[in-house]
């Protein structure tokens, strides 16, 4: 497993460097970029989704997906109370963003491309299941952080976007054993593989636009960043085997714990004005450091 990690981790570090040249070069620009991430979550993941839940019902895999989705659960509540209990002294602005940071993985562009890579569509599949919960708290808890409210309509934020929807259709397709026809199956296969370049383009180009000085001023973030990398998931992993959990199940809610700082804390401290210098930190050292923290978790664990 742990050279599997390592060479995942490579492969997708490679992409991430790939999009932060193509950035400099100016060949992807902001207009591109967003482009790039709106076909990643309306087209290519909704793809990937559906192909990974292209199997006939197996009460194995049904039992699994309902412990990962009980587990993802658990995980984002002992992280929220975890993060409730260390943050506390912390100003306001800065409070919002790390509870963010800590709580909230980048499951999307990261966690998905690294389990399809080391778990093909069965963990794609289970990935699915877990960024249910992910996606209930990160619109209601993680609007809750800056606002102290939820956001107006977390229903359609959270159930009627294009890879709840996909979710929903792979769901029905496994549960009822539905077999696809060839030229659909395939067609689903070629697009939802587009995911992993693609959202490690995205990444890429994102990190190229930080400068790297500013980055390692602020002594918050390396706080932020050992809790996220290396505590949570430590802590997520020993939970799940004081219970004795499945180790599919484990590896892949450990996993996921274990990813960097979803992107979105940027858009969430700026739109809600929380500390934009601070999450924006947060996000890049995070994506950098998990190079080498996710490898390193495996041999720990």
């Amino acid at each position: 497993m742990n050279n599997s990690v390592i060479n995942q981790v490579e492969i997708l570090t490679l992409m991430m460097i790939v999009g932060m040249i193509l950035k400099k070069t100016k060949i992807i620009n902001e207009t591109i970029s967003k482009g790039l991430s709106t076909i990643l979550v309306n087209v290519t993941m909704p793809f990937l989704i559906i192909n990974s839940f292209n199997f006939s019902f197996s009460k194995s895999m049904f039992n699994k997906g309902i412990a990962i989705f009980v587990w993802s659960l658990v995980a984002h509540l002992v992280l929220i109370l975890f993060s409730k209990v260390l943050y506390f002294k912390f100003p306001n602005d800065k409070k919002s963003v790390m509870k963010f940071a800590t709580i909230f993985s980048n499951c999307g562009f990261v966690g998905y491309p690294l389990i399809a890579g080391l778990y093909g569509k069965t963990g794609v599949f289970y990935t699915s299941i877990y960024s249910i919960p992910f996606n209930i708290f990160i619109w209601s808890y993680g609007t809750f952080l800056f606002t102290e409210k939820s956001e107006g309509n977390v229903f359609k934020k959270v159930f009627l976007t294009p890879p709840m929807i996909s979710m929903a259709i792979g769901i029905i397709i496994f549960l009822f054993s539905i077999k696809l026809p060839a030229p659909i199956i395939t067609t689903c296969e070629s697009i939802g593989n587009m995911t992993t370049p693609l959202s490690m383009f995205v990444i890429g180009a994102m990190l190229a636009d930080v400068k790297i000085k500013e980055i390692f001023s602020e002594f918050n973030v390396y706080i932020v960043n050992f809790v996220k990398l290396i505590a949570a998931p430590i802590i997520i992993w020993f939970i799940l085997k004081t219970f004795n959990v499945d180790k599919t199940v484990l590896d892949i809610c450990v996993i996921l714990t274990a990813m960097p700082s979803a992107t979105l804390v940027g858009v969430f401290a700026e739109n809600y004005g929380g500390d934009k210098q601070c999450a924006s930190k947060c996000a890049f050292l995070s994506t950098i450091l998990s190079v080498i923290t996710i490898p390193l978790i495996f041999n720990i664990l």
